[in-house]
């Protein structure tokens, strides 16, 4: 009996043992997965931060707002123009008016828009890429249209996700124009939006804004493919070099074509929401974004806050400059 036990329990030892070290190794594998999104959370929160006051400067022009009286110039060609501020000018405006903290009006939705767009395109690429199938097509067209499909659900579930932000940080920054202060934090903004026009007031502007970002992708990809398979010759040494910066080029090219999408949405948002920005006489109230679309086209505003400097109006009724 005495003999019989030590060898017991010598093998109950190890059995008992064996799952403590992989529990402990999954345990410890957890934090740098935890850290990884903690910090591309922190970074992307930190990028909108920078970032934000230019997206300022942006949305004021693009709703129309000019404080700041335009100076008269002249073109290398001896064309006299129009220079409207460009955005040092516009944001040294804005921190006269509202102090350095002005600049950063709307920034709180814009990180939680960020941060959940984070979170719903890696969950969502997750499900995407485990449901499809995994095929080597190499660069083939085929291949190019399952990537582009792709990425197309992902950035439509995001935009459906973040829109609501979207509305609210544009509607907190165009307060500027008429000194209002309807929206104030997100929870009072999510308050006066679903009070005044329901659930449909937070995804005002969504259409142009999902049809732009549909056809970015699109023509992005496209235009990419083709040029990589029909232009850059395989012979040429640099060729991989290349293509890897011809969707970076294709992407200046084509957001380029795409703005009045983003402007139009923009617009819709602010759009008879109570602001001065989004009313008459500043701005009409438009039926649909395709009334938006077509007023300005008709005025020439298409591309209207889509360059920060060099902004320019020709001048036509000017008196001719003196010799």
């Amino acid at each position: 009996m005495n003999c019989g036990s030590p060898p017991r329990r010598l093998k109950m030892e190890p059995t008992e043992n064996r799952p403590g070290p992989v529990a402990g190794a999954e345990q410890d594998s957890l934090p740098p997965s935890v850290d990884v999104d903690t910090a591309v959370f922190v970074l992307g929160a930190g990028v909108t931060a920078i970032t934000h006051p230019l997206l300022y400067v942006k949305l004021l022009i693009q709703v129309g707002h000019e404080p700041l009286p335009p100076t008269v110039g002249t073109t290398m060609f001896g064309r006299r123009v129009l220079y409207l501020p460009g955005f040092f000018s516009y944001a040294h405006h804005i921190v006269k008016v509202d102090g350095k903290t002005g600049l950063f009006r709307g920034l709180s939705p814009r990180i939680v828009s960020s941060t959940i767009s984070t979170v719903v395109r890696s969950k969502v690429k997750q499900q995407v890429e485990r449901l499809s199938k995994k095929e080597d097509m190499q660069n083939s067209l085929r291949k190019v249209f399952q990537e582009t499909s792709q990425e197309m659900i992902i950035q439509c579930l995001s935009r459906v996700a973040t829109h609501p932000f979207h509305v609210m940080s544009v509607r907190c920054m165009a307060q500027f124009v008429g000194r209002e202060v309807k929206y104030g934090g997100m929870l009072s903004c999510i308050v006066k939006i679903f009070k005044e026009e329901g659930v449909a007031g937070f995804y005002v502007g969504i259409v142009p804004h999902v049809l732009g970002e549909v056809l970015f992708l699109w023509c992005c990809n496209l235009l990419a493919h083709f040029i990589n398979t029909y232009t850059v010759d395989e012979s040429f040494s640099q060729a991989s070099a290349v293509r890897s910066y011809t969707k970076f080029v294709m992407g200046i090219a084509v957001s380029v074509l795409t703005y009045p999408f983003m402007l139009v949405a923009d617009l819709m948002a602010v759009n008879n929401c109570g602001l001065a920005a989004g009313l008459p006489p500043h701005s009409p109230i438009f039926k649909s974004w395709l009334h938006c679309w077509n007023h300005l086209s008709q005025k020439g505003y298409l591309f209207r806050g889509s360059s920060f400097f060099f902004r320019r109006v020709p001048v036509s009724s000017l008196p001719p400059s003196e010799d």
